[in-house]
């Protein structure tokens, strides 16, 4: 597997994780929870979160590997785009570092973190580069 692929993948499986996280996140913030703690508590919250932060930790690098083997230069029209996801990804993943540092995670708490603008941007950022950066990959695994 060549080095654009095997970027290609894990940028995949990075987007997944956080998707899928966020869609955790919607469903735990509906049931009104108090804590994560206890029985039934919600355990896999801090779970999701721990997912999710460690997919956005050097996500923009993934990005930018993946642009950088697109035969039409998507690395160059896309730089500034680039390092907004670089600090798309740095503010979301500081956001879910400060709830995972909380004693308990409401569902309260959980609903504000889904309401945040800089989670939204970033699921924003995330479904463009998913998009435009497919036919990077797709041209090198040919």
């Amino acid at each position: 597997m060549s080095a654009v692929n095997a970027a290609r993948d894990e940028l995949e499986r990075r987007i997944e994780t956080i998707e899928a996280g966020y869609e955790f996140m919607l469903a735990y913030a509906a049931q009104g929870r108090p804590t994560d703690k206890g029985p039934g508590g919600g355990g896999k919250v801090r779970e999701r979160l721990e997912a999710m932060a460690n997919a956005l930790d050097g996500l923009a690098d993934v990005a930018r590997t993946v642009a950088g083997a697109d035969p039409s230069g998507a690395a160059e029209v896309a730089g500034p785009f680039l390092d907004a996801l670089e600090r798309d990804a740095l503010v979301a993943r500081s956001i879910v570092r400060l709830v995972l540092s909380r004693a308990d995670i409401s569902s309260q708490l959980i609903d504000n973190l889904n309401a945040s603008i800089h989670v939204r941007a970033l699921l924003t950022d995330l479904f463009v580069v998913d998009e435009a950066l497919k036919g990077a990959s797709e041209a090198e695994r040919k």
